[in-house]
C-alpha cells in the first residue's frame, strides 16, 4: 500500500530499540528517510546498520540523552 510518505524525512526519538525502533523501520521500509536517536553507541550503530542493509533510505544516527538541553540541541 502506498501511503504517500516516500521520500519524506521524520525525527524518530529514542529509536535504538524497542517500539521507537520498530517505528523508524517502518517508516524505512515505507520509503522514509529517518533520523534515529539514542543513548546507548552499540544499540544506535546496530539499528542504523540493520535499517540501512534493509532498506534504500537515508539513515541519520543522533547520539544524545534527549532529557537533557544539550541532547536536545544534539538532535536538532
Amino acid at each position: 500500500m502506498d501511503l504517500g510518505i516516500s521520500g519524506l524525512t521524520a525525527i524518530i526519538c529514542a529509536s535504538s530499540r524497542g517500539l521507537g525502533r520498530g517505528c523508524a523501520e517502518s517508516l524505512a521500509r515505507n520509503g522514509v528517510n529517518v533520523v534515529i536517536n539514542g543513548r546507548d553507541s552499540d544499540a544506535l550503530d546496530e539499528t542504523t546498520s540493520y535499517i540501512k542493509e534493509n532498506s534504500e533510505v537515508k539513515v541519520t544516527p543522533v547520539l544524545a540523552d534527549l532529557c537533557t538541553t544539550e541532547g536536545q540541541y544534539t538532535l536538532l
